[in-house]
């Protein structure tokens, strides 16, 4: 079989000419990025340098932020290159492992958000079992599994796309994915469409089914508890369920527009929607969770904020 690497680039044909507001794109999209980076770094130094916050929660929302890290690290340092670029053109190793980088991160995503939930789940319905159900071991078992089966998963998936044969190289998206790529291949694609499908359920849907599974039994508790349980719930659930909701329209939107033509809707926001779950996700949890979640709020306000 001939391999992809027939092809020593792929030019990525979403990109417009800005002329001068090209510099204007790219401080608005350093300033973005350097606003995800600070706001994640600093929740998770919080999160490990106080003794007080190492509980099972806190230890899973540490590996969502790490994994935000991760995603807009795959995205925004390639972006603030190509928007100052006049050649938008991506060699092909990289780009493979931009689509590894980028596909494994809402892979962990979706599993990061299953597992808090499973959390809350023991920690609102079993309440009195939860610390022996929720040991180090078994926290550390949960973060390895979130981040673990992910990787090998898009490693094959990535492994099967970058044996295809290919008969062009354009991607008419500004970053490097995947589906795009099936779609540029001349031979047979049926082992990647099935091999796509699995994965798609096993770190979408999988996660979704124990998400629904989880706040279903929470709800049931919730509504024949007291008001304190009723308000502990609405506490701890409300940003992760924001959190959860901000994810899926994302993901949603780069299904929607990797699947159907868009060519009628405009450029810039075809752009957006398919940056939107890279971007809004890292800069929107950190907010969130900063503000919503009293221990983090109250640490944070601290550091910033001494009394006299």
């Amino acid at each position: 079989m001939i391999n992809s690497t027939q092809f020593s680039y792929f030019t990525l044909a979403a990109y417009f000419d800005t002329r001068v507001f090209k510099y204007l794109f790219f401080i608005l999209v350093l300033f973005l990025y350097v606003l995800i980076v600070c706001s994640n770094l600093l929740l998770i130094v919080v999160i490990c340098m106080n003794r007080s916050l190492h509980e099972p929660m806190y230890m899973f929302l540490c590996s969502l932020f790490v994994n935000e890290l991760y995603g807009s690290t795959a995205l925004f340092p390639f972006l603030l290159v190509q928007i100052l670029s006049d050649i938008h053109s991506v060699s092909n190793n990289f780009c493979f492992l931009q689509i590894f980088c980028v596909y494994s991160y809402g892979s962990v995503e979706f599993f990061n958000l299953a597992i808090i939930s499973f959390d809350r789940y023991v920690a609102i319905c079993y309440p009195l079992q939860y610390k022996a159900q929720m040991t180090f071991n078994t926290i550390a078992f949960l973060i390895v599994v979130t981040w673990l089966p992910c990787f090998l998963m898009v490693v094959g998936l990535t492994s099967l796309s970058f044996s295809l044969h290919l008969c062009g190289n354009i991607i008419n998206k500004v970053y490097c994915d995947n589906y795009s790529i099936v779609k540029l291949a001349c031979s047979d694609t049926s082992i990647n469409n099935i091999y796509g499908l699995i994965v798609t359920f096993l770190t979408v849907f999988g996660p979704l089914i124990v998400i629904l599974y989880t706040y279903m039994r929470i709800f049931k508790v919730c509504f024949s508890g007291s008001k304190q349980t009723r308000q502990k719930a609405v506490s701890t659930c409300t940003p992760h369920l924001a959190s959860l909701i901000n994810f899926s329209f994302g993901v949603c939107f780069e299904i929607l527009q990797n699947r159907f033509n868009m060519s009628m809707v405009p450029i810039m926001l075809r752009i957006f929607l398919s940056l939107y779950f890279l971007t809004c996700q890292p800069l929107f949890n950190p907010l969130l969770y900063g503000l919503k979640m009293s221990k983090i709020c109250k640490i944070c306000k601290s550091l910033f904020c001494s009394d006299k």
